[in-house]
């Protein structure tokens, strides 16, 4: 089994990223750094260029959660997957037989985030796996 948690480097990832660790540590389980890629759009020259921008900031982000982890003496795996951060967290979560998915929220409102469509919001709707979610401190 694994622990598997979003991470983008935004404040409510920081805090997940945090538990995350704590959990793994806890299950004595592997960590699963999970960023979804999916650039909007889906075709032309500028849709290349922004893919490839958000893929090196993703490459970015799980470099700086994997030195976080090991210092922490959690084993990890990373996965930037081409998806959307809801789906790829819950492919992340099948693939590698995941207890728990941890993402973090960034204190929107539940009406904003069903609106919006939150990735915990979607995560609480369509995960077979349960979801953790970690507020923002305050």
């Amino acid at each position: 089994m694994s622990v598997v948690v979003g991470f983008d480097e935004s404040p409510g990832a920081v805090r997940a990223l945090t538990v995350a660790i704590e959990m793994s540590a806890a299950f004595d389980e592997p960590l699963v750094l999970v960023y979804g890629a999916a650039a909007p759009g889906s075709v032309g020259e500028e849709y290349v260029a922004h893919q490839d921008a958000v893929r090196e900031a993703g490459h970015h982000a799980l470099d700086r959660a994997v030195r976080v982890a090991e210092e922490a003496g959690v084993r990890t795996t990373v996965e930037l997957i081409d998806q959307k951060p809801a789906p790829a967290l819950i492919d992340a979560a099948s693939r590698h037989a995941a207890r728990l998915i941890v993402v973090g929220t960034w204190g929107e409102s539940p009406v904003r985030g069903a609106l919006l469509g939150s990735t915990p919001h979607k995560l609480l709707h369509l995960s077979s796996v349960p979801v953790l979610c970690v507020p923002t401190e305050t």
